[in-house]
C-alpha cells in the first residue's frame, strides 16, 4: 500500500501554480525548439526532422539501420518517416536499400553527404543550444533541471 502523500497528490487537483509551470515549460520549449529549428535551417538547410535522421543513422552500427527500427527510435509514425526520407534521398542526404537478411524491410543508409551536411551542422548547432540553453543557466539550475528531468524519466517509466 502506497503511503498517504501519494494518494493525497493523486486525489487533489493540480494548482494554478502548477498549471502555471507546466502552461511555462511547454511555450518554452516550443519556443527553444523554433529558435534552434531556424537557427539550423539558416546555418546549414537542414530540417530538425532531417538532422534528427542523420543524428540517429550516424549513431546506428554502420550507418544504417532498418526503416521499422528508425521509426521506433526517433518515436515517429512510420508514415511520417516514409515521407520524410522520401525527400531526404531526393536530396541525396540517405538512400534505402533492400534488408539483405529480410526481403520485407528496407533500410535506411547514411550517405556521405548525409554524413558531411550532419557534421557541418553539429557545430553551429551545438553553438546554438549552448546560446539559447546553456548560457541561461547556472551550474545549479543545471543540477536542478537534471533532478528534474531524471524524476520525470523514472515516473513515466513507472
Amino acid at each position: 500500500m502506497g503511503n498517504g502523500r501519494t494518494a493525497a497528490v493523486e486525489r487533489r487537483r493540480m494548482t494554478v501554480e502548477e498549471l502555471a509551470v507546466w502552461r511555462s515549460l511547454v511555450d518554452t520549449t516550443a519556443e527553444l525548439r523554433r529558435r534552434l529549428s531556424v537557427q539550423l535551417a539558416e546555418e546549414s538547410g537542414l530540417s530538425s526532422a532531417d538532422y534528427q535522421v542523420l543524428l540517429t543513422l550516424s549513431e546506428a552500427e554502420g550507418k544504417r539501420s532498418r526503416s521499422s527500427r528508425l521509426a521506433a527510435e526517433m518515436e515517429w509514425e512510420r508514415s511520417r518517416l516514409s515521407h520524410h526520407l522520401g525527400r531526404m534521398e531526393k536530396r541525396g542526404l540517405i538512400r534505402r536499400e533492400d534488408c539483405a537478411t529480410d526481403n520485407r524491410g528496407a533500410e535506411v543508409v547514411l550517405t556521405d553527404e548525409g554524413a558531411a551536411a550532419f557534421r557541418r551542422a553539429t557545430a553551429p548547432h551545438t553553438k546554438a543550444i549552448k546560446k539559447y540553453f546553456a548560457d541561461a543557466l547556472t551550474p545549479e539550475q543545471f543540477d536542478a533541471l537534471a533532478d528534474v528531468m531524471q524524476t520525470l524519466r523514472k515516473h513515466l517509466a513507472a
